[in-house]
């Protein structure tokens, strides 16, 4: 097992819980119409495990699946090290998938197609059409990868208890308690001239904004016209009935204790400092989720399951992994690169359709980083 990329796996599987959205990126790379599959796979074999291999063929296919579902991995791919654990992953999903029970296929068969058909309806046609060929995939390509993944986490969601899925919510209570915040952003960085501002000049213009609060200003007009948050400036600065889970640490933690209706000190944040204001919360209660809300936190626990699988028992299932080596540019030319060479550090997480507005890049100063889809805590999926 790859201790590196242990984070990215559990992003892998866990995303697949819910209904995958895709990273619309343009489709790019080759056109060409998807190929009928040969009878028989004569590649060489790639991994050998406990019965069973991984053909390079298969291997390949599981990797252009890979850039279909989640294209922010895709610099990633030809990574050797980052291969081997892909290798290795598909090794898991396929010794697990062998060993579920038929009520697991059945049911990994039903979710997968209902996630699939959710994920289709939410592209435009033509658009999913060039998506695949731009990976020369199928339709069922997609699903048969989906299938695997969702069989193998409906048979560890068999395991999962009444008590621990409570325990999971105690832990977990963030991901369900919301707040309707109003803010204004005074950022470190002034947005006209892109230049650094100093703490202490943007502590200043945010004390000025408190007082003008505090002098019975309406909060939606000084958001208007003083917050440097994109995300939120036009809208009064209101993030309404917003998981708390989808903010920084800092914002977080004063959405989630600010008396109701009371305007806050300057709460500092990486972006800069916010005047806030709660407008609304509604606590996480166990006794009041819903079926789905229950079934997500299942399915959570059966990702964790899953996960530490890969990392504890993996390696000692996998027999060999003779995977090529990754061809390298010759050193001092350009041949086969593009961008800056600082593209790597800079990845989204995979997302899901119960992202808010929160989620995107442009909320500065409220959205939190998912160390979870990097890899050694700086890495995706979302």
């Amino acid at each position: 097992m790859l201790p590196k990329y242990k984070k990215v796996g559990k992003v892998l599987s866990v995303s697949m819980v819910a209904v995958l959205s895709l990273s619309l990126l343009a489709a790019c790379g080759k056109k060409e119409e998807a190929k009928t599959p040969e009878s028989t796979d004569t590649s060489a074999v790639v991994a050998t495990y406990d019965g069973g291999t991984i053909t390079a063929n298969e291997f390949d296919m599981e990797q252009r699946v890979m850039k279909f579902l989640y294209p922010e991995y895709a610099q990633m791919m030809d990574m050797d090290d980052f291969k081997e654990y892909l290798v290795k992953q598909e090794v898991a999903y396929e010794y697990l998938s062998g060993k579920a029970t038929e009520e697991a296929k059945t049911a990994g068969t039903k979710a997968a197609t209902e996630q699939f058909d959710k994920m289709k309806a939410s592209v435009q046609a033509d658009q999913w059409t060039e998506m695949l060929k731009a990976q020369n995939l199928t339709d069922q390509n997609i699903k048969d990868y989906m299938t695997r993944i969702m069989t193998v986490i409906k048979d560890k969601e068999t395991g999962v208890t009444d008590d621990a899925i409570k325990a999971e919510f105690e832990k977990n209570k963030d991901q369900f308690t919301t707040a309707s915040v109003r803010h204004v952003l005074i950022n470190f960085t002034d947005p006209k001239t892109q230049k650094e501002r100093k703490k202490e000049d943007a502590l200043k213009i945010a004390k000025e904004v408190k007082t003008k609060l505090d002098g019975g200003a309406d909060f939606a007009e000084i958001a208007k016209k003083y917050s440097e948050d994109p995300g939120s400036a036009e809208k009064g600065g209101l993030y309404e009935n917003t998981p708390v889970s989808t903010w920084v640490d800092a914002f977080k933690e004063a959405a989630k204790t600010l008396p109701l209706n009371k305007i806050s000190d300057p709460v500092e944040t990486e972006y800069g400092y916010h005047i806030m204001k709660v407008e609304a919360r509604t606590e996480a209660d166990f006794t009041k989720l819903t079926a789905e809300q229950k079934e997500s936190l299942k399915s959570q626990l059966a990702a964790a399951e899953i996960d530490t699988f890969m990392q504890n028992e993996l390696d000692k299932i996998v027999k060999e992994v003779k995977l090529p080596k990754t061809e390298k540019a010759e050193e001092g030319t350009t041949e086969g690169t593009t961008g800056t060479g600082t593209e790597g550090e800079k990845t989204t997480e995979p997302k899901t359709d119960d992202s808010k507005g929160t989620d995107t890049k442009t909320d500065q100063g409220t959205t939190g980083t998912d160390k979870d889809a990097t890899t050694d805590e700086g890495t995706s999926s979302k």
